[in-house]
């Protein structure tokens, strides 16, 4: 496979995040890796919401979708090189969003994409938040 930013999380260590290059900001800080086909398709089904700092990254992939949802969520899409091409906020249960561009999509609390203050092309590296 060929080489891709969430390359270091892909050992399954934790706890992993996601910075923004250009600012150092935190765009998650408690990073979940959907890396298998199971958990890609399960995604954020189970769960009531996530809290901030905390985000699903799903990976490959370069399509979500929130039917089954309960809640609204901000969705992030990256490419390979750990650029940001796509912005989604507040994304409303019942809708799909894509990016052919993407390697990854970032599953995020509503309102975290804004709070983090990341743009398009802006780049994302996995860190060790405590570390």
């Amino acid at each position: 496979m060929r080489p891709h930013f969430l390359a270091d999380a892909a050992d399954g260590r934790t706890p992993w995040g996601l910075r923004v290059e250009r600012t150092g900001a935190w765009l998650i800080t408690n990073l979940r890796l959907a890396g298998d086909s199971a958990e890609r398709r399960r995604g954020l089904l189970d769960s009531e919401g996530l809290s901030d700092g905390e985000g699903l990254v799903i990976a490959p992939s370069q399509g979500v979708h929130t039917f089954g949802m309960r809640f609204a969520i901000d969705i992030v899409g990256v490419a390979r090189d750990g650029r940001i091409v796509l912005i989604k906020p507040a994304v409303r249960p019942r809708r799909i969003v894509l990016s052919w561009r993407a390697f990854a999509m970032v599953e995020l609390s509503a309102g975290a994409a804004a709070r983090a203050g990341i743009r398009l092309e802006d780049r994302v590296v996995v860190a060790r938040p405590n570390g």
